[in-house]
C-alpha cells in the first residue's frame, strides 16, 4: 500500500541562495566569520525565495500526542497516563517546550492524535495503537486518515501565514517505535538503536531491544513502502508527524527537526515526499543513540548538542534563536558600502 498523497517537492530557490551568498560577501565582516549562522540565513533566504529574507515572525510548534501499545511491555519507566497529564500541562503552558518557546518567540499547540483515553477531537485517529512487536500499529483506514490529518495540519498552518514549523512529540513509549523505524530505514541492529528513553534500567533495556527486534522483523521486506512501514510499526501520532513534515516541504516551508522521535518520522517523510530533507535543519542531537544514525542518514549536522532528550519539540525550539539570528545578520547587517567601511581591496 503506497497511495500518492504528496505533490512534488521543489528545492529551495538556488538563484536566491546565490544572491544571499553574494550579499554575505558585502556585509561588514570578514567572509565566513559568522560560520553556520551565515548558512542558516542563506538557507532561510532560499526557502523564502527572498534576499534578504523576511523575519521569522510566525513560528509554530505542534506537539503530536499519542500512546503506544508497546508501552505495556515494560519498555518505559513511566505509565501511559502520564502522556495525558503532560498534554494538559502543555495546554496550560507549564511544560518545558512552553518555557523555551516563550523565549524563542514561537507558539505551541498540543494535538491529541491517539492518547489512551475516550475523547473526541478534530484530529483524533484512535485510542492508543497496537503493540508493534506482534501486531500492526494501525489499520489501513487509520494510517490513511493519519496521513491526511498531517497534511491538513501543515496546510492550515501555511495558509495562515506560518514562516517556520516545528514538530514535537509526546507519548510514553514512543522511543521504541522511533528506534524500530530508524533501525529499519538505516539497516541498523536493534542493540545499536535502542537507548534508555525515559530512564529504563538494564532489564527494561533488554525488553526494549527485543521489542524493537521483533518490530523490525515485521517490516524487513518493506523498506520501499513507507506507508506500510508506518502502518505496521509506528503509531498514529508519528504518522501524522511524518505527513506534517512531508507536506511542509511540499508547501515550501522550512522546518527545524527535534529529537529522535521526530527525526524517525522525518526518515519516512523523506521517503513519502522525496527531497523533503532540503527544507529541514536539525535543531539538536538527542542523547538517544539512534538519533545520530538518523541524522547521518539525512545528512544533517545538529545545531546544538546539549544532551537533551525531553522531546516536545524542545530541542528544536532551543535552536530557533540561532536560525533567527542567521536571518537577522543577512537582513539587518550593514554592507561595506552602506557603512562607509573600506574593504580589504
Amino acid at each position: 500500500m503506497n497511495a500518492d498523497y504528496f505533490g512534488p517537492v521543489a528545492r529551495p530557490d538556488e538563484e536566491t541562495e546565490q544572491a544571499a551568498r553574494a550579499r554575505h560577501e558585502q556585509l561588514t565582516k570578514p567572509a565566513g566569520s559568522l560560520g553556520r549562522l551565515e548558512e542558516l540565513g542563506i538557507w532561510i533566504s532560499a526557502c523564502q525565495g527572498e534576499c534578504p529574507p523576511h523575519d521569522l515572525d510566525d513560528c509554530r510548534v505542534y506537539v503530536f500526542a499519542g500512546d503506544h501499545g508497546i508501552a505495556q511491555g515494560g519498555v518505559s519507566a513511566y505509565p501511559s497516563e502520564v502522556s495525558i497529564q503532560m498534554l494538559a500541562n502543555i495546554e496550560e503552558k507549564g511544560a518545558g517546550v512552553n518555557a523555551i518557546a516563550d523565549i524563542a518567540g514561537a507558539t505551541v499547540t498540543g494535538v491529541d492524535i491517539s492518547l489512551d483515553h475516550d475523547a473526541e477531537g478534530p484530529y483524533r485517529i484512535r485510542r492508543s495503537c497496537g503493540s508493534i512487536d506482534r501486531e500492526d500499529a494501525m489499520s489501513e483506514e487509520e494510517v490513511d486518515k493519519a496521513i491526511r490529518t498531517g497534511v491538513a495540519i501543515a496546510d492550515a498552518a501555511v495558509d495562515e501565514g506560518a514562516d517556520l514549523l516545528i514538530a514535537g512529540d509526546l507519548g510514553i513509549g514512543n522511543t521504541t517505535p522511533a528506534a524500530a523505524l530508524i533501525g529499519a530505514v538505516t539497516n541498523s541492529e536493534p542493540v545499536v538503536v535502542v537507548g534508555r528513553g525515559t530512564g529504563i534500567d538494564d532489564e527494561g533495556w533488554k525488553l526494549k531491544v527485543a521489542a524493537v527486534r521483533d518490530a523490525m522483523f515485521r517490516v524487513r521486506r518493506l523498506r520501499n513502502d513507507p506507508v506500510e512501514v508506518l502502518r505496521r510499526i509506528s503509531s498514529p501520532d508519528m504518522t501524522v508527524m511524518a505527513a506534517f513534515l512531508a507536506q511542509a516541504a511540499v508547501r515550501r516551508t522550512p522546518v527545524i527537526l527535534d529529537g529522535v522521535v521526530v527525526t524517525s518520522a522525518a526518515l519516512l517523510a523523506d521517503q513519502l515526499a522525496p527531497g523533503a530533507r532540503d527544507w529541514w535543519v536539525a535543531g539538536h542531537k538527542s542523547a538517544e543513540p539512534a538519533h545520530a544514525l538518523a541524522l547521518r542518514h539525512l545528512d544533517k549536522e545538529p545545531l546544538l548538542e546539549y544532551g537533551m532528550r525531553l522531546g516536545e519539540g524542545s530541542g528544536a525550539v532551543a535552536a530557533l534563536p540561532l536560525v533567527k539570528s542567521g536571518v537577522s545578520v543577512l537582513r539587518n547587517m550593514a554592507t561595506f558600502a552602506d557603512a562607509g567601511v573600506s574593504t580589504k581591496d
